[in-house]
């Protein structure tokens, strides 16, 4: 009898600690956008789910990060807006972020690209994300054409990715 009411108290006591465990995920932020750092940023880098592990980027563009918001044009008047520029900039940023979740580029399992004049624009984006996927690896890709993108009428794409990572 004693026996087990030990082994039901000890069931009870982790399926109580399970309960106030939290979520299970957690979010990544590259150097200078963490909330503590005061960096006004309206999302996340990216969030790391630990069953899987799956990683959800957010949208990047080639906008410096972190950025005023509401956005302010000058912060952005030294940058070059070449639609291949902007892309190794976005690329830089995604393996950087994927980086820090503990991941390799190659991980990126799927892309979203919107892409303004998507026409003129697609073939230098093409070359730039390809050249960071080497020659073996291609993620699904669904490509988007677009007005403008929110955070300046200058920027020409912007790219959300899901990664996973190998445990």
């Amino acid at each position: 009898m004693f026996r087990s009411k030990l082994v039901f108290s000890l069931v009870l006591a982790v399926l109580i600690s399970a309960c106030d465990a939290g979520p299970d995920f957690e979010y990544v932020h590259l150097p200078g956008t963490e909330p503590a750092a005061g960096a006004n940023m309206p999302f996340t880098s990216a969030i790391k789910v630990h069953s899987g592990t799956v990683v959800f980027l957010s949208g990047i563009t080639s906008a410096p990060v972190p950025h005023s918001h509401p956005h302010v044009p000058a912060e952005f008047d030294h940058l070059d807006f070449s639609a291949a520029a902007q892309t190794e900039s976005i690329m830089s940023r995604m393996k950087q972020t994927i980086e820090a979740a503990g991941g390799e580029i190659t991980d990126v399992v799927q892309v979203t690209r919107f892409i303004v004049n998507i026409g003129e624009n697609q073939d230098a984006i093409n070359k730039v994300m390809n050249s960071y996927w080497g020659e073996n690896h291609r993620p699904a890709s669904t490509s988007i054409g677009i007005v403008r993108l929110a955070t300046d009428p200058r920027f020409l794409v912007e790219i959300e990715a899901v990664a996973v990572i190998p445990d």
